[in-house]
């Protein structure tokens, strides 16, 4: 689809130059396309346009997608909650989970990889805007989740994840992106052995380029791809 094609150039053109504003190239941040409002055929657009990490917030959706994708080079990343009795089937599925939320839902998932033999890569979600709409860890107790997962078998903490608050003020928006990555530069040094905290998944349509600026190495673009695309 020549729309995608147009988008996603745009998107990266951005994300490039928001790299560069810190130090870094576009190389350095990871694009993943979220497609939860878009069927198999969209998501198999996007791919060919040359986006292979796609995201789900639905699991029954991931699954349909990965059997019905198996063939492209594609990499799928759940970005929703994850409700306990689906982890056995989601986790065989993604490349990442960006929404480690809990500790009862960590542990679910190191037990099911063990069954399953595999490592699964978490990012921890933090509520760094304390909006009680969203979920995720606080701030402050980061440090013992990474306590409590230095522990736990065949998970990987790749790093964290957080959304900004939905504030008319960009510099509010900044601000917590910058909080998250100050964050991250705290607890570097500390991480146990199966913790490295090397991504940052930060930023949507919205604020990716903020999020950029302040250190995302993931960012998570639907409406920016996929504008004048019908929704399913």
């Amino acid at each position: 689809m020549k729309i995608i094609e147009t988008n996603l150039a745009e998107v990266r053109m951005k994300i490039g130059s928001n790299a560069e504003a810190s130090g870094r190239t576009a190389a350095d941040v990871k694009l993943v396309a979220v497609c939860k409002y878009f069927g198999s055929d969209v998501t198999a657009a996007v791919v060919a346009a040359g986006c292979g990490e796609i995201g789900e917030n639905r699991p029954q959706a991931l699954w349909s997608k990965a059997l019905e994708l198996s063939s492209l080079d594609v990499r799928f990343h759940q970005i929703g909650h994850l409700q306990r009795n689906k982890v056995r089937r989601t986790i065989g599925c993604i490349d990442m989970l960006h929404a480690g939320d809990s500790l009862r839902l960590l542990n679910s998932i190191s037990a099911e990889s063990v069954k399953q033999g595999i490592v699964t890569q978490i990012l921890i979600q933090v509520n760094i805007s304390g909006d009680q709409n969203k979920q995720g860890f606080k701030p402050n107790e980061v440090e013992s989740v990474l306590e409590n997962v230095a522990v736990m078998p065949n998970i990987d903490i790749q790093g964290m994840m957080t959304m900004a608050g939905l504030q008319s003020d960009p510099s509010k928006t900044q601000r917590e992106f910058a909080e998250l990555r100050e964050l991250r530069e705290s607890l570097f040094s500390r991480c146990p052995d199966n913790v490295s905290l090397r991504h940052l998944s930060m930023g949507m349509t919205r604020d990716y380029e903020l999020a950029v600026r302040e250190g995302a190495t993931i960012v998570r673009i639907g409406t920016g791809l996929f504008a004048g695309i019908p929704r399913v």
